[in-house]
């Protein structure tokens, strides 16, 4: 059996998730089966993180095993041919040994999620960012994203259908960065629980409005209690936008 890697991009709004879905289009779903075609039989794709609906993705990481040499240069064609017309697209796909695991070998995760901040909507950026129309103090949420840094239990930011038997993650970075119109929030830890990020902006964005004080995300993170944070933020303006191994897959 040999093991490839592939480097995905696609946009998840026109997609159910990445994960496969009975009855329902997912970015797993058109992966396998269309490498199924070229390989002439079915394959198993694992990924570096599985996307909810809506999220788009600029550097997700998935492999497969095949018995088949395949040529790397002419699997990416067949796949960004059919994939072109869906919202995919494989920047390379690379041999690696049977130890590299799309999931299991990361070392980190890296997420942005990105704001308009004006007045008026965009239509070139919609289902790409979120709209905000009020002004954001950045720096109150600066402050406030401080408070994420390290090892906390994020049971105040996590989905209740979230499967994880606990709370407890450690976030290694989260940095905001001001080009207006955009605000961008950048995320990095090993591993997030259900919409979790999501939860983290929808809080962020109530500090950076005024509604809530920096202090507060604190709270939440000593206090563990869905009820009391904010809102969940629309999944277009989430992207996954980098894994990170021991070693570059992909040099």
């Amino acid at each position: 059996m040999t093991r490839y890697a592939l480097l995905i991009e696609y946009d998840g709004g026109r997609f159910f998730g990445f994960q496969r879905q009975r009855d329902m289009i997912s970015v797993q779903q058109f992966l396998e089966d269309t490498i199924a075609i070229f390989t002439k039989h079915p394959v198993i794709i694992h990924a570096a993180g599985r996307t909810d609906t809506g999220v788009h993705a600029l550097g997700q990481v998935a492999h497969f095993d095949t018995p088949c040499l395949l040529d790397p240069y002419k699997l990416k064609g067949f796949l960004n041919h059919y994939g072109r017309f869906v919202g995919v697209s494989v920047h390379k796909i690379a041999v690696v040994d049977d130890h590299f695991h799309a999931r299991f070998s990361a070392r980190e995760r890296t997420y942005r999620y990105l704001v308009i901040n004006q007045h008026a909507p965009s239509p070139l950026w919609e289902g790409r960012a979120l709209h905000m129309p009020f002004s954001l103090d950045h720096e109150r949420m600066r402050e406030a994203a401080s408070f994420f840094i390290g090892h906390h239990n994020f049971d105040s930011f996590r989905s209740k259908h979230c499967q994880s038997s606990h709370g407890f993650r450690t976030l290694n970075n989260i940095d905001i960065q001001d080009h207006a119109p955009f605000l961008t929030v950048t995320v990095k830890s090993l591993s997030f629980l259900h919409n979790q990020i999501r939860i983290m902006m929808g809080s962020l964005l109530l500090v950076g409005q005024g509604k809530k004080e920096p202090l507060w995300i604190k709270h939440l993170l000593d206090n563990p209690d869905r009820t009391q944070s904010g809102p969940t933020a629309p999944p277009h303006g989430l992207y996954f936008e980098k894994v990170t191994f021991e070693s570059d897959v992909f040099a």
